[in-house]
C-alpha cells in the first residue's frame, strides 16, 4: 500500500533515527493510517516528516482516485490543502509587512476605501487575521471568484454579524478573500501570482504548492471525497471542478504536497530561510507566531485556538486541534477541513505534515489528528 519514498524533493534528506527519531514509533503511524485506508475512511494519504533542514520521511498511502478517476498516490500528488493555505498566503503578507507596504494595525478600509461600507470602517487587518473581524459567513459568489474586479466589489459589500474584536469566531474563508483583495491593491498583481513568485519560487517551492492549480497539473491533484452514510466515499464534486481548482481560494484552496508542506514549516523553524534561501527575517517570524487571542474561546471550534498571524499555536489549555495532546506549547500549525494538517515545533526543529482526501466530520476527525500528531512527538528521542 505505500508508495516509495521519492528521492526528489525540496529538501536534503536523512534518516529518522539519525536525526533523533525512533523509526518503531513512526511505523505505528504508518501502520495506523494504512488501517484507515484499509476500513475504507479516505482512499490515500501522504505524510512527510523533516527536521533540521532535511526530509527524513515522504510517503504515500492507497489512491489519489477512485473508480473511474482511480490513480495510485504517488510521491509528487498534489492533495487538496483547504485551510492549510491559509499559512501559505499568511507567509506572503509577512513579506508585504516586512517591505513596509501595510501594518496589522491598520485598517482595511485604510487600503481598500470602498470596505468602510456597511459600519465596516475600523475593522482592522489585524482583526480579519486572528478571526475576529466580525464576518465569519460572508460568502463570495463563486462568480467573483476568478473575477478580481468582482472579488473586490463582492468582499467590500460583505456585512457585519457582530462587533469587530468582541469574538473570535473562525471565518473559514471570508477573511482571506478579504485580504486578497488587500494584498493586490498593496502589489498591483493577482495574489495567486505573487505567491508563487514572491514566496514559492524562491524557496524552491513551486513544483510543491500551489495557490490556484494550472491545467497542467490537473493530473497530479489528488481528488477530495466524503463520507457516504453506510460506508464508502464518493467524490466531493464541487472540488473537481474548473472554478475551484483554478480560483486557488486564499483560505482553502491551495494544493500541496506534505513534503512541500514539511519544508514551508522548516522554513519558518529556521527564522525565515531554507535551503540557503532567506524569503523572511526571525523578528518576523517571531511576530507572526504569537498568541494574539490568549485563552478566548473560539466559538466555532468551541475551545481556545492560540491564534498567530495565520497559524495557531498549542498553548497549554487541554484541547486545541490538530497538534496532538503532546505537542510542546509553542507548536504551531494549521489543519484542513476534514482531511488534513501540518505543523511545526520549535521546540525539537521537527515539521510534519499529514494530508489525505476524504472530508470527514468530528468527532472522528478531530480524533484521529490526536493520535496521528501524537506518534509523530512521541518518537522525538533525541
Amino acid at each position: 500500500m505505500n508508495a516509495p519514498t521519492s528521492p526528489q524533493g525540496p529538501l536534503p534528506t536523512a534518516d529518522l533515527q539519525a536525526a533523533g527519531l525512533c523509526p518503531e514509533r513512526i511505523a505505528r503511524l504508518s501502520h495506523y493510517i494504512e488501517a484507515q485506508i484499509a476500513e475504507g475512511r479516505y482512499p490515500g494519504a501522504q505524510i512527510a516528516i523533516a527536521r533540521h533542514g532535511r526530509l527524513l520521511l515522504d510517503r504515500s498511502f492507497g489512491q489519489a482516485g477512485i473508480g473511474e478517476r482511480s490513480k495510485p498516490a504517488a510521491p509528487d500528488t498534489l492533495w487538496l490543502l483547504y485551510s492549510n493555505t491559509k499559512v501559505v498566503f499568511a507567509a506572503a503578507m509577512w513579506q508585504l509587512l516586512e517591505q513596509g507596504a501595510f501594518s496589522f494595525d491598520d485598517r482595511v478600509s485604510d487600503h481598500l476605501p470602498e470596505f468602510a461600507r456597511h459600519g465596516k470602517g475600523e475593522v482592522t487587518l489585524m482583526q480579519v487575521i486572528t478571526h475576529q473581524g466580525g464576518f465569519p459567513n460572508a460568502n463570495l459568489p463563486k462568480a467573483a471568484w476568478l473575477d478580481h474586479d468582482a472579488m473586490r466589489k463582492a468582499v467590500c459589500d460583505f456585512t457585519l454579524e457582530w462587533t469587530p474584536g468582541s469574538r473570535i469566531h473562525y471565518h473559514g474563508l471570508s477573511a482571506h478573500w478579504v485580504m486578497a483583495a488587500v494584498m493586490e491593491h498593496l502589489t498591483g498583481r493577482d495574489y495567486r501570482d505573487h505567491i508563487r513568485d514572491s514566496l514559492l519560487t524562491p524557496l524552491g517551492l513551486a513544483h510543491e504548492i500551489t495557490v490556484g492549480l494550472k491545467p497542467e497539473h490537473d493530473a497530479r491533484a489528488a481528488d477530495m471525497h466524503e463520507p457516504i452514510e453506510g460506508g464508502g466515499v464518493r467524490l466531493l464534486a464541487d472540488t473537481a471542478g474548473e472554478t475551484w481548482r483554478r480560483a486557488g481560494a486564499p483560505g482553502g484552496g491551495g494544493y500541496g504536497t506534505a513534503r512541500g508542506m514539511a519544508a514551508l514549516y522548516q522554513m519558518m523553524l529556521a527564522g525565515g530561510t531554507l535551503n540557503g534561501a532567506r524569503v523572511l527575517g526571525p523578528r518576523t517570524i517571531e511576530f507572526a507566531l504569537r498568541n494574539r487571542t490568549a485563552d478566548r474561546i473560539d466559538t466555532y471550534m468551541g475551545m481556545p485556538m492560540h491564534r498567530g498571524l495565520g497559524p495557531h499555536l498549542r498553548g497549554t489549555t487541554q484541547n486545541v486541534r490538530g497538534m496532538g495532546a503532546l505537542a510542546s506549547p509553542a507548536t504551531f500549525g494549521h489543519g484542513g477541513v476534514g482531511s488534513s494538517y501540518c505543523w511545526g515545533d520549535p521546540e525539537s526543529g521537527v515539521s510534519f505534515a499529514y494530508l489525505s482526501n476524504c472530508r470527514i466530520p468530528d468527532p472522528w476527525h478531530s480524533q484521529r489528528l490526536d493520535k496521528v500528531a501524537n506518534f509523530v512527538h512521541s518518537a522525538i528521542i533525541d
